[in-house]
């Protein structure tokens, strides 16, 4: 059961992703980045590694990726070229909302809340673990990751300041 669900997630992943480069609206492959976001989330649950699931979804799909949304509806690039939407089109997303949620009913009447999690390694995955690794043999590329990000910072700072020898 796992392995199809991991086959059809990473085929989601696939598809979402040639999403994100051939869409033509900007708001539109920033919606299908979230999406491939979302199947990388059910590929940490699958790999049992649930606090990089918990920190991918809500930092890069709730904080970064809606950040970038937001900042594209503000920017609001395809105002002129965005067609009109036909009630037929209206219609039919009222209709997908109405069986999104019958689905969500239906998946949380399903679910067994009495019936804990069993883990065949319960350790697997926790933050203690983690910061063993991290800490423990890969210390040192931690580290120079770390370090790649200040020079990234850096950078984008330098680049960002205004010359102010050109002003004067």
């Amino acid at each position: 059961m796992s392995t199809q669900v991991f086959y059809l997630v990473a085929t989601l992943s696939i598809l979402f992703s040639l999403m994100v480069i051939f869409a033509k609206n900007p708001i539109h492959s920033v919606l299908y980045l979230i999406l491939t976001f979302f199947t990388f989330t059910v590929h940490y649950v699958l790999l049992n590694a649930q606090f990089l699931a918990v920190v991918n979804f809500i930092v890069y799909m709730g904080a970064i990726m809606v950040l970038f949304l937001f900042v594209l509806m503000l920017l609001n690039l395809n105002k002129e070229t965005e067609p009109a939407k036909s009630p037929v089109v209206k219609i039919a997303a009222a209709i997908a909302g109405g069986c999104l949620i019958v689905t969500l009913i239906g998946s949380l009447k399903a679910v067994s809340i009495n019936s804990p999690l069993s883990l065949q390694d319960p350790g697997l995955g926790l933050v203690e673990n983690l910061g063993k690794e991290l800490f423990g043999p890969f210390l040192l590329p931690f580290e120079l990751s770390s370090l790649l990000l200040l020079a990234a910072m850096v950078g984008a700072v330098v680049l960002a300041k205004k010359d102010h020898t050109e002003e004067a």
